[in-house]
């Protein structure tokens, strides 16, 4: 069974930058592509940017498209989330999730697997 966990999560100002990683314990590259999501205190999970596979088109959130960069790295099991220009809006636990499907949208009906999340807290 695999299973995800994200990190990099942490305390940043307004403006600055941060890179989280999702790693898979196995990782099927043609099989399954990785969506990140975000859930604020009182809010319901959001999706923020997804990489299918094994094609590796990418989606975005509008509120995060520009700003945060979604990649791969297929020898290491592990799907990054760049995300530079960072927001208090941005505040979050974020999660990623595998999905054996080719996406156009990120729902999180469309992924299982949801792994351990990170928090991420941006400052004013």
């Amino acid at each position: 069974e695999v299973q995800l966990q994200a990190s990099g999560g942490g305390l940043v100002q307004a403006g600055g930058s941060m890179r989280l990683s999702c790693v898979a314990s196995s990782f099927d590259r043609d099989a399954y592509g990785i969506g990140w999501f975000r859930q604020a205190p009182g809010k319901e999970r959001d999706g923020v940017s997804c990489i299918n596979s094994p094609d590796g088109t990418t989606h975005y959130s509008d509120s995060v498209r520009g700003r945060f960069t979604i990649s791969r790295d297929n020898a290491k099991n592990t799907v990054y989330l760049q995300m530079n220009n960072l927001k208090p809006a941005d505040t979050a636990v974020y999660y990623c999730a595998q999905t054996v499907l080719t996406v156009t949208a990120i729902h999180d009906y469309e992924y299982e697997t949801f792994g351990r999340g990170t928090q991420v807290t941006v400052s004013s």
